[in-house]
Protein backbone atom coordinates (compact mmCIF):
# COMPACT_ATOMS: atom_id res chain seq x y z
CA UNK A 1 0.00 0.00 0.00
CA UNK A 2 1.29 3.18 -1.04
CA UNK A 3 2.39 5.20 1.77
CA UNK A 4 -0.07 8.26 0.82
CA UNK A 5 -3.06 5.31 1.10
CA UNK A 6 -2.11 4.87 4.73
CA UNK A 7 -2.85 8.36 6.32
CA UNK A 8 -6.12 8.06 6.89
CA UNK A 9 -6.89 4.43 8.27
CA UNK A 10 -3.37 5.29 10.77
CA UNK A 11 -5.58 8.39 11.88
CA UNK A 12 -8.40 6.61 12.34
CA UNK A 13 -6.89 3.60 14.31
CA UNK A 14 -5.02 6.61 16.58
CA UNK A 15 -8.01 8.07 17.21
CA UNK A 16 -9.87 4.82 17.85
CA UNK A 17 -7.25 3.75 20.23
CA UNK A 18 -7.87 7.28 22.25
CA UNK A 19 -11.46 7.32 21.82
CA UNK A 20 -11.99 3.39 23.94
CA UNK A 21 -9.02 3.24 25.55
CA UNK A 22 -7.03 6.29 26.75
CA UNK A 23 -9.20 8.80 27.98
CA UNK A 24 -11.52 6.63 29.48
CA UNK A 25 -9.01 6.37 31.60
CA UNK A 26 -7.28 9.52 31.94
CA UNK A 27 -7.49 11.05 35.59
CA UNK A 28 -9.29 7.50 36.72
CA UNK A 29 -6.58 5.46 37.05
CA UNK A 30 -6.88 2.94 39.65
CA UNK A 31 -3.52 1.82 41.91
CA UNK A 32 -3.39 -1.57 40.38
CA UNK A 33 -3.32 -0.32 36.49
CA UNK A 34 0.00 1.26 36.65
CA UNK A 35 3.76 0.31 37.91
CA UNK A 36 7.17 1.82 37.74
CA UNK A 37 9.37 -0.42 34.73
CA UNK A 38 12.67 1.49 36.07
CA UNK A 39 12.72 4.46 38.87
CA UNK A 40 11.09 7.47 37.71
CA UNK A 41 9.62 5.57 34.48
CA UNK A 42 6.08 4.31 34.23
CA UNK A 43 4.05 1.73 32.26
CA UNK A 44 -0.01 1.83 32.45
CA UNK A 45 -2.94 -0.93 31.39
CA UNK A 46 -3.25 2.13 28.71
CA UNK A 47 0.29 1.54 27.20
CA UNK A 48 -0.26 -2.06 27.11
CA UNK A 49 -3.89 -2.19 25.77
CA UNK A 50 -3.27 0.57 23.04
CA UNK A 51 -0.01 -1.29 21.97
CA UNK A 52 -1.77 -4.66 21.61
CA UNK A 53 -5.14 -2.89 19.66
CA UNK A 54 -2.38 -0.92 17.89
CA UNK A 55 -0.28 -3.81 16.51
CA UNK A 56 -2.88 -5.76 15.61
CA UNK A 57 -4.53 -3.16 13.25
CA UNK A 58 -1.49 -1.75 11.72
CA UNK A 59 -1.01 -5.77 11.05
CA UNK A 60 -3.51 -6.00 9.44
CA UNK A 61 -2.52 -2.92 7.16
CA UNK A 62 0.66 -4.35 5.83
CA UNK A 63 1.05 -8.24 6.42
CA UNK A 64 4.47 -8.66 6.96
CA UNK A 65 5.52 -5.83 8.70
CA UNK A 66 7.69 -6.04 11.63
CA UNK A 67 5.56 -4.41 14.52
CA UNK A 68 8.17 -2.71 17.18
CA UNK A 69 6.64 -1.59 20.07
CA UNK A 70 7.83 0.02 23.36
CA UNK A 71 6.20 -2.16 26.03
CA UNK A 72 7.26 -5.36 23.39
CA UNK A 73 10.62 -3.84 23.52
CA UNK A 74 10.64 -4.09 27.21
CA UNK A 75 9.68 -7.55 27.42
CA UNK A 76 12.20 -8.14 24.27
CA UNK A 77 15.18 -6.01 23.77
CA UNK A 78 16.35 -7.62 20.54
CA UNK A 79 13.43 -6.99 18.60
CA UNK A 80 14.73 -3.75 18.22
CA UNK A 81 18.11 -4.61 16.77
CA UNK A 82 15.77 -5.76 13.38
CA UNK A 83 14.62 -2.27 12.60
CA UNK A 84 17.08 -1.87 9.96
CA UNK A 85 15.26 -5.00 8.41
CA UNK A 86 12.29 -4.37 6.11
CA UNK A 87 9.26 -3.23 6.79
CA UNK A 88 8.66 -2.01 10.05
CA UNK A 89 5.57 0.01 12.26
CA UNK A 90 7.47 1.53 15.12
CA UNK A 91 4.90 2.21 17.93
CA UNK A 92 4.69 4.34 21.16
CA UNK A 93 1.12 3.38 22.81
CA UNK A 94 1.31 6.21 25.01
CA UNK A 95 4.32 8.78 24.98
CA UNK A 96 4.34 10.98 28.14
CA UNK A 97 2.85 8.19 30.03
CA UNK A 98 4.40 10.03 33.22
CA UNK A 99 2.04 13.31 32.43
CA UNK A 100 -0.71 10.51 31.91
CA UNK A 101 -0.42 9.09 35.35
CA UNK A 102 -0.09 12.30 37.27
CA UNK A 103 -3.15 13.11 35.21
CA UNK A 104 -2.03 16.07 33.08
CA UNK A 105 -1.22 16.82 29.32
CA UNK A 106 0.88 16.59 27.15
CA UNK A 107 0.24 12.72 26.09
CA UNK A 108 0.32 11.20 22.70
CA UNK A 109 -0.04 8.34 20.08
CA UNK A 110 3.25 7.92 18.16
CA UNK A 111 3.80 5.73 15.05
CA UNK A 112 6.67 5.81 12.79
CA UNK A 113 7.03 3.73 9.46
CA UNK A 114 10.52 2.68 8.46
CA UNK A 115 11.90 0.66 5.38
CA UNK A 116 15.10 -0.86 6.01
CA UNK A 117 15.70 1.73 8.67
CA UNK A 118 14.74 4.86 7.24
CA UNK A 119 12.37 6.71 8.18
CA UNK A 120 9.12 7.19 5.26
CA UNK A 121 6.14 8.42 7.46
CA UNK A 122 5.20 9.32 11.13
CA UNK A 123 2.27 10.16 12.94
CA UNK A 124 1.81 11.81 16.33
CA UNK A 125 -1.70 12.09 17.65
CA UNK A 126 -2.23 14.13 20.82
CA UNK A 127 -6.12 13.42 21.77
CA UNK A 128 -6.37 16.14 24.40
CA UNK A 129 -6.67 18.83 21.57
CA UNK A 130 -6.98 16.17 18.62
CA UNK A 131 -4.18 17.50 17.02
CA UNK A 132 -2.52 15.17 14.31
CA UNK A 133 0.82 15.77 12.85
CA UNK A 134 1.89 13.82 9.92
CA UNK A 135 4.69 13.46 7.37
CA UNK A 136 5.96 11.25 4.59
CA UNK A 137 9.68 11.65 3.05
CA UNK A 138 9.66 13.86 0.56
CA UNK A 139 5.74 14.93 1.04
CA UNK A 140 6.27 17.81 3.75
CA UNK A 141 4.80 17.95 7.00
CA UNK A 142 1.30 18.45 7.86
CA UNK A 143 -0.57 19.40 11.08
CA UNK A 144 -4.15 18.95 10.62
CA UNK A 145 -3.56 18.82 6.94
CA UNK A 146 -1.75 21.96 7.14
CA UNK A 147 1.42 21.89 5.57
CA UNK A 148 3.74 23.52 8.01
CA UNK A 149 7.74 24.28 8.19
CA UNK A 150 9.47 25.17 11.33
CA UNK A 151 9.94 28.36 12.47
CA UNK A 152 12.15 29.88 15.41
CA UNK A 153 10.69 30.93 18.12
CA UNK A 154 9.44 35.13 18.48
CA UNK A 155 12.32 36.86 20.14
CA UNK A 156 15.46 36.85 22.81
CA UNK A 157 18.06 33.89 23.14
CA UNK A 158 17.14 30.73 21.27
CA UNK A 159 15.17 28.17 23.55
CA UNK A 160 16.45 24.80 24.10
CA UNK A 161 14.47 21.95 25.86
CA UNK A 162 16.99 19.81 27.78
CA UNK A 163 16.30 16.80 29.20
CA UNK A 164 19.17 17.93 31.88
CA UNK A 165 17.30 15.32 34.49
CA UNK A 166 18.44 12.07 32.12
CA UNK A 167 22.43 13.59 32.35
CA UNK A 168 24.62 13.38 35.44
CA UNK A 169 25.20 16.32 37.78
CA UNK A 170 28.12 17.56 36.68
CA UNK A 171 27.32 16.88 33.15
CA UNK A 172 23.54 19.41 34.09
CA UNK A 173 26.12 22.23 35.28
CA UNK A 174 28.19 21.83 32.52
CA UNK A 175 25.26 22.67 30.03
CA UNK A 176 23.88 25.11 32.16
CA UNK A 177 27.22 26.96 32.10
CA UNK A 178 27.91 26.74 28.60
CA UNK A 179 23.88 27.95 27.63
CA UNK A 180 24.62 30.52 29.95
CA UNK A 181 24.01 34.05 27.73
CA UNK A 182 23.67 32.29 24.68
CA UNK A 183 20.83 29.87 24.90
CA UNK A 184 17.63 30.19 27.13
CA UNK A 185 16.92 26.66 28.66
CA UNK A 186 13.05 26.03 28.66
CA UNK A 187 11.12 23.27 30.79
CA UNK A 188 10.88 19.72 28.65
CA UNK A 189 7.16 18.41 28.75
CA UNK A 190 8.62 14.92 29.16
CA UNK A 191 6.69 14.08 26.02
CA UNK A 192 8.56 13.54 22.82
CA UNK A 193 5.26 14.01 20.91
CA UNK A 194 4.86 17.51 22.08
CA UNK A 195 8.57 18.47 21.77
CA UNK A 196 8.85 17.89 18.39
CA UNK A 197 5.50 20.02 16.98
CA UNK A 198 7.18 22.90 19.57
CA UNK A 199 10.06 23.02 17.61
CA UNK A 200 8.19 23.04 14.13
CA UNK A 201 5.57 25.49 15.74
CA UNK A 202 8.04 28.09 17.18
CA UNK A 203 7.59 27.26 20.51
CA UNK A 204 11.08 26.22 20.80
CA UNK A 205 14.33 26.54 18.95
CA UNK A 206 16.51 23.24 20.16
CA UNK A 207 16.20 19.88 21.88
CA UNK A 208 18.51 18.24 23.51
CA UNK A 209 17.69 14.58 23.80
CA UNK A 210 19.89 12.10 26.05
CA UNK A 211 17.66 8.59 25.53
CA UNK A 212 16.99 8.19 21.59
CA UNK A 213 14.52 4.80 21.30
CA UNK A 214 13.50 5.10 17.88
CA UNK A 215 9.78 4.65 19.16
CA UNK A 216 10.08 8.52 20.95
CA UNK A 217 11.77 9.42 17.84
CA UNK A 218 11.28 7.67 14.69
CA UNK A 219 7.86 9.66 13.62
CA UNK A 220 8.98 12.97 15.27
CA UNK A 221 12.67 13.07 13.63
CA UNK A 222 10.83 12.91 10.04
CA UNK A 223 8.36 15.31 11.03
CA UNK A 224 11.61 17.92 11.91
CA UNK A 225 12.98 17.14 8.74
CA UNK A 226 10.57 17.33 6.17
CA UNK A 227 9.55 21.10 7.65
CA UNK A 228 12.98 22.13 7.34
CA UNK A 229 14.48 21.13 10.65
CA UNK A 230 17.67 18.92 11.26
CA UNK A 231 18.26 16.42 13.73
CA UNK A 232 21.69 14.88 14.30
CA UNK A 233 23.89 13.19 16.84
CA UNK A 234 25.41 15.48 19.25
CA UNK A 235 28.76 14.70 16.75
CA UNK A 236 26.92 15.57 14.08
CA UNK A 237 26.63 11.96 12.87
CA UNK A 238 23.36 11.42 10.92
CA UNK A 239 20.63 10.15 13.34
CA UNK A 240 19.65 6.70 12.17
CA UNK A 241 16.95 4.61 13.45
CA UNK A 242 19.11 0.82 12.68
CA UNK A 243 22.57 2.54 14.15
CA UNK A 244 22.81 3.00 18.00
CA UNK A 245 23.99 5.43 19.78
CA UNK A 246 23.43 8.03 22.19
CA UNK A 247 22.16 11.53 22.30
CA UNK A 248 20.88 13.69 19.77
CA UNK A 249 20.16 17.44 18.83
CA UNK A 250 16.58 18.63 16.87
CA UNK A 251 16.20 22.04 15.91
CA UNK A 252 14.28 24.02 13.94
CA UNK A 253 17.08 24.52 11.11
CA UNK A 254 20.54 23.43 9.98
CA UNK A 255 21.72 26.90 11.38
CA UNK A 256 20.34 26.53 14.95
CA UNK A 257 21.64 23.02 15.03
CA UNK A 258 25.25 23.74 14.27
CA UNK A 259 24.56 26.91 17.05
CA UNK A 260 23.45 24.29 19.35
CA UNK A 261 26.09 22.22 18.86
CA UNK A 262 28.79 24.80 19.30
CA UNK A 263 27.37 25.97 22.27
CA UNK A 264 26.73 23.15 24.41
CA UNK A 265 29.67 20.29 22.47
CA UNK A 266 32.29 22.25 20.87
Amino acid sequence: MPVHDLYQPVLDLMRGVARDIMMPRFRKLAADQFAEKSPGDFVTIVDRESEARLSEALGRLLPGARIIGEEAAAADPAIVDHVGDGVAWIIDPLDGTNNFTEGHSPFAIMIGLAVDGAREAGWIYDPVIDRIVHAARGRGCFIDGERVRARRSADGLPKAAIATYFMPADRQADVRRRAEGRLEIVDIPRCAGEQYPRLILGANDIALFERTHVWDHAAGALMLEEAGGTIARNDGAPYRLDVPGKGAIAANSPETWALAKAVLFD
